[in-house]
This record gives structure tokens, sequence and C-alpha cells, in this order.
């Protein structure tokens, strides 16, 4: 038996409201399970691309999750934004290039509970491995 994980979620960013406390909790559970902090200012991140800063002011309570997933082309991005507004989402960024990296390319919609969804393509890229094998012992 064989359990595939990793690399359906490009990154997820949770807005918090007690940024400090965030900190605190996180931190702790991610020594726990062995995931190293790589930052920490007015926001932190992980190496497994958690990103964890203040919610913005007047936010609704719990509507704070920002979750994007990975394309592996740019047609997809654009299926995933006309699929997402045909089923009740809100625009909040069509497709297009994003100046966080070069060949970042994404599209982004609010949920019907004001959740920021993003599905993102990265460009012309050589992945390490499709998934994490896990094959229990």
């Amino acid at each position: 038996m064989e359990f595939h994980r990793g690399r359906l979620f490009d990154h997820v960013h949770l807005r918090v409201k007690d940024l400090d406390a965030s900190k605190r909790f996180y931190r702790a559970v991610l020594e726990v399970v062995g995931v190293p902090v790589f930052a920490e200012n007015a926001h932190f991140f992980t190496a497994d691309e958690l990103f964890i800063s203040p919610a913005d002011p007047g936010a609704p309570e719990g509507r704070g999750v920002h979750l994007a997933f990975q394309a592996d082309d740019r047609e997809t991005v654009h299926r995933f934004h006309a699929a997402a507004l045909a089923a009740g989402g809100t625009d909040n960024g069509g497709p297009g290039e994003r100046s966080y990296h070069p060949g970042y390319y994404a599209a982004f919609v609010m949920d019907p509970d004001g959740n920021n969804i993003e599905v993102v393509n990265h460009g012309p890229a050589r992945k390490s491995a499709a998934s994490v094998v896990i094959t229990p012992a």
C-alpha cells in the first residue's frame, strides 16, 4: 500500500487575529512535527509554504484563509477561474502574470464564504518528485 502526499496545495496563507499568539502556537506545533519556520517578522512562513500574517482590519471572523492549488499549465488557471465564477465564486484577480517570481501565473476567486482561493502555475520548472510517497512499514 502506498500513499501519495503533497503538491496538491501550493501554499496556505492564514490571516489571524493575534499574530503573537499564533506565532507561539504554530512555532510549538511545527517544532513537534519537524517543520522549520524560515522567517519571522510582520508574518512568518515555513518550509511547507504555510504563511501566517495578521488579519486585515475589519475582516469577518473566520474568513482569512488563502488557499492556493498548483496547476500544470496556464490553461488550467483559466479553466479554474471560469469554473469558480460559474459555481458562485467572486472574481478576486483574473488569470495573469504576477510579480512574485518570473513565470508566476495565477487567478484568484473568493469562495462563497469569503476565502481567497488561488490556482497558480509557476511556469517552466522541474519538480524533484510528483508527490511524496509514503509506504507504511
